[in-house]
């Protein structure tokens, strides 16, 4: 007899007569007894120790106090719960009967209409769950019960307990979340908030397992499950098992999509797409089926700061990425990335009043002399507003384009996707400033204001009232708490805090410059902003935002001193200098870890270090300050941005990693001002991968967010290689012209000529135009001026396994590895979809060697 069965035995023993154990799963163990009162057959359940030491009493008490008030024949019911000698239980009736699980193991694929109507009355379950705004989280086989014919769900609040419970730990302690690998959805697995349509998701994977005999994603760890979850297209169901209706396939595919707003919404719009396939008439689905039938991939999370752009060609995974300012060159996105209330880093749904932008407050003193302290004001606003939970705040990079403009309100709600927009001004009274403070619908429609002083001197109380303020409209806009979290202290000083804001200004106004070509002016800028951070930084010694600023000043200096490397050298030296005086003064201050991070991986990247010892320290170093700080700043955008670009270039992290990176960097910031970088990396990640509708998408997102960017129309000629769609040459060559009359630079032109005929030649391949691709491939001459690297070769070796010339493909591969002899592994150990088809050829192997 187990210990745990005898202590339960001598608490309950007045209560209930515990017979046996049933069986035992990830949080509890399951005990057959008798209920004395009532003399009844129960099923009581005990916490395993260690969660029950997490949970607490209180916590379960109230958790199994909201699931019991659950009176639903779909759920299993509660009789009893409570703690004895230290052990925590809660009664359920026992069900003569087996679990989903049992069923499964015993027959695998199930009937298809025992299938669809059993998720049919767990949907009944969840639907009525979720109106009392309960989610169960953890669906599982395990916890829905089979009974005289019909389903029964088990288990609510348990595991919201244990999510609770486990908040603080449970990503980076145990490093998984709570829930089911194989069942949990995307947006679970990394820990954020889950809403309704995380059950449905898991119901789907629970359907598909009955339908196919096995879960859409297995794996070797949990983590290697989760990240197939986040990235991998569901297999088709009918490919496994044609008998199932499309229907079903349509309803199985939308509920598995990876963002939650592409799912279905609730429990009954899903019922709805179920109900369609047993024969019975569906209540507005139909007309959609077709445009939810896709595969359910990944479509986007993400956000981050780099530098103006990637360089390289087709391969911009290793070209160079890296930002650290937020400056937006302009243009609003218009693709739906960002944060709603349910579910942080979905696409927003609607014009929803959380959904809130704060515009740049406006100067309306005589002689517009208090510009600094309206930029820190609204900067500030954002920074308290977006660490809100449930609120979902437009970067400063996406206000920014609307600074000073005449464009109507009610546009730039619609531009910005937000219900809420907060507008304001700062004015001169007497020694006193005057704040005002307005909160707009989505019409424009002013709907509260407020207004205060304070002195001019108390720069710093005046930003903390504002955001008290602008707290309280907000709570009255959204009828809900409006919790405003409290981040590491800054400066007291209002002489440190204006001088630093000043210094902001100079370095933005320098990034302009560059942008705009006006070297000098932006050395003169720079100069400014980093006299004015110095004397903040003398202001403040114990405030290390002004040192992290100069860091910062140097880190671009680096960067932009492409012709120079002893400039280079000298400035990622300066800037280290400045990081450790920052991390002196605060060891966990995610913003020195990033600049330090950024400045060693530069200095990797530009390959200033010969010694390559020290290199690969350098790259370590980077790695493990990049990843640190976006652990202790999970909203630090522009580091997931960078470790995306580090990724890329990791022996041992995978395309997977690269996507992941990417997307949190972009749902962090949409606004990153290498937004354009980012989007470009996914579209060639994903396309790697052989994600072919995810390519097109990230693809698509590009192009309508920065139209006149080579790139996008390049990677949508790319995509046209692969089978997402029929070949269209005479697109191709649209798109090919359009390459070249975007290309700006004179040596990329020469470049985009001949790989734009490269992948035309593709298309013609593909169109069974055979003839005329090898003759288009042959006038794609290699130029070594352009492509010292011998990309080309690369992708001409791809086309050419599409002709059907295996040794032309092959002599290819061989002119590539000559010029990149570190990717033979690639091309042995993880061979990328273009040359499957030929890497089992004796002649492909003597080329790249055996597999490892």
């Amino acid at each position: 007899m187990s210990d745990t069965l005898s202590r339960l035995q001598d608490a309950l023993q007045s209560r209930y007569a515990i017979q046996r154990e049933l069986g035992r799963g990830g949080m509890a163990t399951v005990y057959l007894a008798t209920d004395l009162k009532h003399d009844r057959d129960v099923a009581i359940k005990v916490l395993h120790p260690e969660l029950a030491s997490s949970i607490g009493p209180e916590r379960f008490s109230r958790e199994i106090h909201i699931a019991a008030k659950l009176q639903h024949p779909n759920i299993l019911g509660l009789f009893d719960s409570g703690e004895a000698d230290g052990l925590l239980y809660y009664v359920m009736p026992f069900i003569l009967g087996e679990s989903l699980r049992d069923r499964l193991d015993r027959d695998g694929m199930l009937p298809v209409d025992f299938a669809i109507r059993t998720a049919l009355e767990v949907l009944d379950a969840l639907g009525y769950a979720h109106s009392m705004g309960i989610v169960h989280r953890d669906i599982k086989p395990e916890n829905i019960m089979l009974s005289g014919g019909h389903a029964l769900v088990a288990d609510f609040g348990i595991a919201r307990a244990a999510t609770e419970a486990n908040s603080a730990q449970k990503l980076t302690q145990t490093g998984t979340a709570i829930g089911t690998p194989v069942y949990m959805s995307p947006e679970q697995s990394v820990g954020e908030t889950v809403g309704p349509t995380s059950d449905l998701y898991s119901l789907g994977c629970v359907l598909y397992e009955m339908l196919t005999g096995a879960p859409p994603f297995t794996g070797s760890s949990a983590r290697a499950i989760m990240a197939r979850h986040a990235m991998e297209q569901v297999p088709s169901v009918q490919i496994v098992r044609d008998t199932v209706p499309n229907e079903v396939e349509d309803a199985i595919m939308a509920v598995l999509a990876k963002v939650p707003a592409d799912r279905p919404a609730t429990a009954a719009q899903l019922s709805e797409m179920l109900s369609m396939g047993l024969g019975t008439t569906g209540m507005g689905w139909t007309a959609a089926r077709t445009a939810q039938r896709r595969t359910a991939s990944r479509t986007g999370m993400s956000r981050i700061a780099v530098p103006e752009q990637d360089t390289g060609k087709r391969r911009v995974l290793l070209g160079s990425a890296v930002a650290v300012g937020v400056l937006l060159a302009g243009g609003a996105v218009a693709w739906g990335m960002g944060r709603s209330r349910s579910t942080q880093g979905t696409a927003l749904v609607g014009l929803d009043r959380h959904n809130i932008a704060v515009l740049y407050f406006e100067d309306q003193s005589p002689k517009h002399d208090l510009e600094h302290v309206a930029d820190g004001l609204t900067e500030g606003l954002i920074s308290a507003l977006g660490a809100v939970q449930g609120l979902n705040v437009v970067s400063k990079g996406g206000v920014a384009p609307y600074r000073g403009g005449t464009i109507a309100r009610d546009s730039i709600a619609r531009a910005l996707r937000v219900g809420t927009l907060v507008m304001g001004s700062v004015e001169q009274e007497s020694d006193s400033l005057r704040v005002t403070v307005r909160l707009l619908d989505d019409a424009g429609t002013e709907i509260s204001k407020a207004a205060f002083k304070r002195s001019a001197k108390d720069l710093v109380s005046l930003s903390d009232s504002l955001s008290q303020e602008a707290a309280v409209l907000i709570r009255q806009r959204l009828g809900e708490s409006v919790q405003l979290i409290r981040t590491r202290a800054g400066t007291q000083s209002t002489d440190a805090w204006s001088t630093f804001q000043r210094s902001v200004r100079a370095r933005d106004r320098g990034d302009s410059l560059y942008r705009a070509g006006d070297a000098d002016g932006f050395t003169r800028e720079y100069q400014t902003a980093d006299t004015l951070a110095r004397v903040a930084e003398r202001l403040d010694r114990s405030w290390p935002d002004p040192i992290v600023l100069r860091g910062t000043l140097n880190y671009w200096r680096s960067r932009r001193a492409t012709d120079d490397p002893g400039l280079a050298n000298r400035t990622i030296d300066s800037g280290l200098a400045h990081a450790e005086r920052a991390l002196a003064l605060d060891k966990s201050n995610p913003e020195a870890l990033e600049l330090r991070g950024n400045l060693n991986y530069w200095r990797y990247l530009r390959g200033l270090e010969p010694d390559p010892v020290k290199r690969a320290a350098l790259f370590r170093s980077a790695q493990e300050d990049l990843e640190q700080a976006t652990q202790l700043n999970s909203g630090l955008a522009s580091a997931y941005a960078m470790l995306s670009h580090l990724y890329a270039n990791h022996p041992d992290k995978s395309m997977v990693d690269v996507i992941l990176a990417a997307s949190k960097a972009l749902e962090k910031d949409a606004y990153l001002s290498n937004a354009d970088a980012v989007l470009n990396r996914l579209a060639h990640a994903t396309y790697d991968l052989g994600q072919f509708s995810d390519a097109d998408r990230w693809c698509g997102l590009g192009r309508g967010r920065f139209p006149s960017d080579p790139r996008f129309v390049e990677c949508e000629l790319l995509i046209m290689t692969s089978k997402l769609n029929p070949p269209d040459p005479a697109k191709a060559w649209r798109l090919a012209d359009s390459v070249l009359a975007l290309t700006a630079d004179d040596l990329d032109r020469r470049y985009q000529r001949l790989n734009t005929r490269v992948l035309v030649a593709g298309v013609l391949a593909r169109a069974e135009l055979k003839d005329s691709a090898r003759a288009l491939l042959r006038t794609a001459r290699v130029d070594p001026e352009v492509d010292p690297s011998s990309d080309l070769a690369n992708t001409a070796a791809f086309v050419w396994t599409l002709v059907g010339d295996t040794v032309e493909a092959l002599n290819q591969i061989k002119t590539y590895l000559v010029a990149n002899p570190n990717r033979v592994a690639d091309f042995r150990d993880n061979i990328n979809w273009w040359f499957r088809g030929i890497s089992n050829d004796p002649r492909y192997r003597a080329i790249v060697g055996a597999p490892h």
